[in-house]
């Protein structure tokens, strides 16, 4: 029985044609955004920042991020949709203070 077994050579055009390959997915694909991503630079904390008081707030896994205009604290928000096992919740956190804001369970109609 013979089997085919690859060489070095064989082997390092394969592993280059794959690198290759990557970076044009790499570079083809838009960074990831959020909505109000332009209103970042008006933020006083950061998207880091504010995931982590979310997440500490609620455990569970982000799913959707907002920058948004609201009332309530500064006027300036970061909304995420955190997912803890079957509840979604809708968590804020002030744009400029950092301040939690809200963390409650997601109404029926989300927007």
């Amino acid at each position: 029985m013979n089997r085919y077994i690859p060489t070095n050579r064989v082997l390092k055009k394969s592993a280059m044609a794959l690198m290759c390959a990557g970076s044009l997915i790499a570079v083809s694909l838009p960074a990831l955004a959020y909505t109000g991503e332009a209103m970042a630079k008006d933020a006083k904390i950061s998207l880091p920042e504010a995931q982590a008081i979310a997440l500490k707030a609620q455990p569970g896994t982000i799913v959707d991020t907002e920058l948004e205009k609201e009332s309530g604290g500064s006027g300036l928000r970061y909304s995420f949709d955190v997912k803890n096992r079957t509840t979604t919740y809708e968590v804020g956190v002030d744009a400029e203070t950092g301040k939690l804001l809200e963390s409650v369970p997601e109404g029926k109609n989300p927007d």
